[in-house]
């Protein structure tokens, strides 16, 4: 009872560069939210076949697995902050490019060519994102500063959409505008952040550099694990790059009634996200990555054999509740078992595993559901979930005991012994995801 009336659910907010990168992140996520939505209605609208809104994920998909480990060793090598603000102005601009064709109804291979251009710029950002968190807030206010972001991130995703879907109604290209304008907004907040120098990675060759990041996860089999798991989820679970068929032939629910399908799953999050921020830490954080991944299965199975709007929301609903548990877990033990000077070149390998799963899973879906019909693509890829849980829980004694996240140590990186290290890595405890 001593330790839960010390905790301080709002900590990061009390800290101003914090608030401020909150803020930026959250404006920047609504406008990519909205643009999102957006580019899956009108290929959908334009072309009516699933496998159009597959390519959609394979568009976004293709830069990121050839960008990612170099962006990075750029997050390692270069100032953060400015790496993030330029990334976001190539992402501005590829906006306004898809305002101007859809505005113009130009082909379609232009609008796949900007979308592979906007997640080039984005890729080469992630990392240095994700990294310049630790130089935010202390290292004992992580946990909450990651809490926090992973809800920001669920706000984004539930506003965006939502909003999206009502520009839509009104003009597709406004919605990529918003998309413009509020990455726009984020540089000029980030301007106003004031940081603390960091040490920086003085690794001489630039491709062991950047292959730095693939060892050390090989070495930290505890990460590889968490990492991997969370892939499969997600690359099963891509029923949201489907919303378009749902709403449009399934739900009959038009463009409004998208963007609160869209919604869903991101109001869940930001439920869980509440709730999360509020409790006490995690005393048993792997097996509630385990119970969370298979609860994003059932949910998804849920969701695609529904025939009523209300059910597909409340299945959507708790698609979000879920992942959002499994993305604080991994996000927190991720970044605390990894020294400062590697967070960028880790991330970027987290984000290969898990961002272009994503993407990845998208096409899946669209394939899938091209052969089999969209019911089928969910409710496979939910079972898939499931079973994926099952073998990681057998494969993996070690994630299914670990316990407290606050209890990971960051794993020493120049190690000549393997072993040693890995065994330093699970010794930091049952780490989070």
């Amino acid at each position: 009872a001593g330790m839960e009336s010390r905790h301080d659910p709002y900590a990061s907010f009390r800290l101003p560069n914090f608030r401020l990168y909150a803020i930026g992140s959250l404006l920047a996520l609504i406008g990519t939210g909205g643009q999102n939505l957006a580019i899956r209605w009108e290929v959908y609208e334009r072309t009516g076949n699933a496998l159009s809104l597959g390519l959609v994920g394979l568009a976004q998909a293709i830069p990121m697995f050839a960008l990612v480990l170099f962006s990075g060793y750029l997050a390692d090598r270069f100032d953060r902050r400015r790496l993030v603000m330029c990334s976001l102005l190539g992402a501005a601009a590829t906006s306004v490019g898809l305002a101007v064709t859809s505005y113009q109804h130009g082909p379609l291979v232009v609008m796949y060519g900007l979308l592979m251009l906007d997640a080039a710029v984005i890729t080469i950002g992630r990392p240095a994102r994700t990294a310049l968190l630790p130089q935010l807030v202390p290292r004992e206010l992580f946990e909450n500063a990651v809490t926090w972001r992973t809800s920001i991130f669920h706000v984004g995703g539930m506003v965006g959409p939502a909003l999206g879907g009502f520009i839509l109604a009104w003009s597709v290209p406004a919605t990529y505008l918003l998309s413009a304008g509020a990455r726009v907004a984020f540089i000029v907040i980030l301007a106003m952040i004031r940081l603390a120098p960091l040490e920086r990675s003085s690794d001489i060759s630039t491709w062991d550099s950047i292959l730095a990041g693939v060892r050390f996860v090989r070495k930290a089999r505890l990460i590889l694990v968490l990492m991997s798991l969370d892939m499969f989820a997600v690359l099963l679970g891509g029923a949201v790059y489907l919303l378009p068929i749902f709403a449009t032939d399934i739900l009959a629910v038009g463009k409004p009634g998208l963007g609160w399908l869209q919604a869903a799953p991101a109001a869940g999050a930001f439920c869980m996200a509440i709730i999360l921020a509020h409790a006490p830490a995690m005393r048993k954080a792997g097996r509630s990555l385990l119970l969370a991944v298979a609860g994003f299965g059932v949910a998804t199975i849920v969701f695609g054999l529904s025939k009523s709007m209300w059910l597909s929301m409340t299945a959507l609903f708790f698609t979000g509740a879920f992942d959002n548990i499994s993305m604080v877990i991994r996000g927190t033990l991720i970044q605390m078992l990894t020294p400062d000077k590697m967070r960028g070149r880790v991330s970027a390998v987290g984000s290969v595993f898990v961002g272009s799963s994503n993407q990845l899973g998208g096409f899946e879906s669209g394939l899938v559901a091209e052969i089999f019909g969209p019911v089928i693509s969910v409710v496979s890829g939910g079972v898939g979930c499931i079973m994926v849980v099952l073998a990681t829980a057998l494969a993996s004694p070690r994630l299914r005991r670990f316990g407290a996240m606050k209890d990971a140590k960051p794993i020493e990186v120049e190690d000549p012994n393997p072993d040693d290290s890995e065994r330093r890595a699970h010794s930091a405890g049952p780490s989070d995801e």
